[in-house]
């Protein structure tokens, strides 16, 4: 992790993030292996693991969160696939601190540095809200890249409902007992899984979030998106619309599956059955050679 701890509220708040990081990866079900990559926008903490053999899914968690999100389900995913679990610029992880502006192209760009570095060609990728938007402004600019695209609660789709932000900002101002509150509303009518009410206490006490809103995309840019896609959102997200983000993305996505699930959250408990099924489903799409050996010519787009 860098030492600037500008994006925390003090040094002792990003070491408490960081020791529950630590544990969370002591714990971390199946082999693994990490690695930071230099970009130009900062180092980037990748965790790598699964099966050597298996076609690459690339995991991007979302805001206020890092990797070990997919602790849950990593093992299911790692058995079919070379899983890159890698932490957003930003946010509270092991990536740099630094926050390239959202109205612009530098994720997409940042995540293509990533991927060349790791000598992907062609990817799966999963990312969940703002992982999702991520995962989208790489596939809007470079729709070679991505063979195949899975999103959880996506952002840039359609605007985020005022009356989360207008329930959501007070209740991180009244502490713990107004994070558990938060929790509850993230969740829906899924049960919390233990911990996580804890993590997000020491998280929202510790980490200053961003703030501000992410950009939509364009028509024109959802017209690019012709790869097998997944929309995985719940019913009742209280941050976006899930019945307007599938409306919207079935206009112009030919390749789209919908999945919309009752009563479920923005934060979505035990996604894996879903995602592996669409995997499957569309394994064919990425039966090519999509591994570049270490040492290749082949340059990022």
């Amino acid at each position: 992790m860098s030492s600037d701890n500008s994006i925390y509220h003090s040094p002792a708040g990003a070491q408490a993030v960081m020791a529950l990081y630590d544990n969370a990866l002591a714990h971390w079900p199946i082999p693994f292996e990490t690695r930071q990559i230099p970009t130009r926008y900062g180092e980037t903490f990748v965790l790598t693991c699964g099966n050597p053999a298996g076609a690459p899914l690339v995991l991007l968690h979302g805001a206020g969160t890092n990797s070990a999100i997919w602790a849950g389900d990593v093992a299911e995913y790692g058995r079919q696939h070379r899983v890159y679990a890698i932490d957003l610029l930003g946010e509270p992880g092991k990536s740099a601190p630094n926050r390239p502006a959202w109205d612009s192209p530098a994720y997409g760009d940042w995540l293509a540095e990533v991927l060349a570095a790791l000598d992907l060609v062609q990817v799966t990728l999963l990312g969940i809200s703002q992982g999702g938007w991520t995962a989208l402004q790489l596939a809007v600019s470079r729709p070679g890249r991505v063979a195949r695209l899975v999103l959880l609660c996506p952002g840039g789709i359609v605007p985020d409902r005022l009356s989360f932000v207008l329930r959501a900002v007070p209740l991180s101002l009244l502490g713990s007992w107004g994070t558990r509150r938060l929790v509850r509303l993230l969740y829906g009518d899924q049960p919390v899984p233990e911990g996580v009410e804890e993590i997000l206490v020491v998280v929202t006490r510790s980490f200053k979030a961003r703030m501000g809103v992410l950009p939509l995309f364009s028509d024109a840019e959802l017209q690019q998106l012709t790869m097998p896609t997944l929309l995985l959102a719940g019913t009742k997200d209280a941050l976006r619309d899930s019945a307007r983000i599938a409306a919207r993305l079935a206009q112009h996505l030919p390749q789209l599956t919908v999945t919309l699930l009752p009563g479920a959250g923005h934060a979505l408990v035990d996604p894996a059955g879903e995602v592996l099924d669409f995997l499957a489903a569309t394994a064919e799409v990425v039966t090519g050679c999509f591994y570049q050996p270490p040492g290749s010519a082949w340059l990022a787009a």
